[in-house]
């Protein structure tokens, strides 16, 4: 790159950490130049720790001052949208962890603002950005694996009661639900841009066993485009943790297992016994590279398309797709109906919000 892309970092509690470390790692391509949080005392330690020149408490004064190239935004999910659009309309391009936002709705005016301004939001997916998936894309964009058949997506996470006394998990007003928004999110990404366009959604969801106003656990059936078949499980109630994707394909079976974050070794290829195609398997398993899922990967990524002024593939239409899908696994399972792509239209309360109640509150 021709400059150093100067970073801003909005939320300093733990994931922030995660994205220092990319900051860090990508220099002198990125460097950190400050930081903001509403606790003085946390901001200004998050600072000297990781060498940060200065520290705010205050978002729109930082810009202002500061005027980044790129903002990263980690504070609780239900800041996520309006902070974004701030930073964007303040010049910077962003970089926004999941959710992204809390509806379609919100969705549509990200977009908005990155139409009025010229700059791009991204959602942390950073998954789409290891080796295994880049590697799985491409053969699923030449069908050397044949057509998908069946596939299997699992986030079985566990979060214990403690987790959910910060105040701010567990509800629909601040983390926009529960682990279909703020776990299995990942796994469903992933699932859904390797698989492409999906069409329909019947799902289930309960509150079983955690003090909490959102779903502890939800289960979805998806169509895809293709006929494809997949199942989903997202629950925090797995004391055995583990994150599993399967794709059956007409040729193969793929399989990644790990839990936050993945490497080549995590994936595996095979093929019926006996089938006449052994060396095509070896190449299949043949990743060139071993790029671990990882936000340093994301944001080199995301640096590249800086560089070339042309939208992140987890931007706009690139994350739509998901957000649009949750909002349909949440819709479907409040009114126990099928949803199809397409449907939650701005007339539609789920349009405004996950649980179709724009002030909050269960799903009853």
């Amino acid at each position: 790159m021709t400059r150093t892309v100067r970073c801003a970092i909005i939320g300093t509690g733990g994931i922030a950490n995660a994205h220092i470390r990319a900051i860090q790692a990508l220099a002198p391509r990125t460097e950190a130049v400050a930081a903001v949080d509403i606790d003085r005392e946390r901001v200004e330690t998050f600072c000297r720790r990781h060498s940060i020149p200065r520290a705010y408490t205050d978002s729109a004064a930082m810009l202002a001052t500061e005027r980044p190239d790129l903002v990263h935004i980690c504070t609780p999910p239900r800041f996520h949208a309006e902070l974004s659009i701030q930073a964007l309309e303040a010049g910077a391009w962003v970089l926004c962890e999941k959710p992204l936002c809390g509806s379609l709705a919100e969705l549509d005016r990200i977009e908005a603002t990155e139409q009025r301004t010229g700059r791009y939001c991204s959602s942390v997916f950073q998954w789409r950005f290891g080796s295994g998936a880049q590697h799985l894309k491409r053969l699923i964009e030449t069908q050397a694996l044949g057509r998908p058949l069946v596939g299997i997506c699992n986030t079985t996470w566990y979060r214990d009661h403690a987790y959910y006394q910060v105040p701010w998990r567990g509800t629909w007003r601040d983390e926009l639900g529960g682990p279909t928004m703020g776990h299995g999110i990942h796994a469903m990404d992933l699932f859904l841009w390797l698989l492409g366009g999906w069409r329909e959604v019947m799902a289930m969801m309960a509150t079983l066993d955690r003090a909490i106003e959102v779903e502890d656990v939800s289960m979805a059936l998806v169509r895809f485009e293709s006929g494809a078949l997949g199942s989903i499980v997202n629950s925090v109630l797995s004391p055995r943790q583990e994150s599993y994707l399967r794709f059956d394909f007409q040729k193969a079976t793929v399989e990644l297992r790990h839990l936050y974050r993945y490497t080549n070794a995590d994936w595996q290829y095979s093929i019926p016994e006996g089938a006449p195609y052994q060396d095509e398997l070896e190449q299949w398993r043949a990743i060139p590279t071993d790029v671990p899922s990882s936000h340093t990967a994301q944001l080199a990524a995301l640096l590249d398309c800086m560089e070339r002024n042309e939208r992140p593939i987890t931007s706009g239409p690139g994350v739509r797709p998901t957000i649009e899908f949750i909002a349909g696994l949440y819709k479907s399972a409040i009114t126990r109906m099928p949803v199809e792509r397409g449907s939650i239209t701005p007339d539609d309360p789920f349009y405004h919000a996950m649980n179709g109640r724009v002030s909050g509150g269960s799903p009853g």
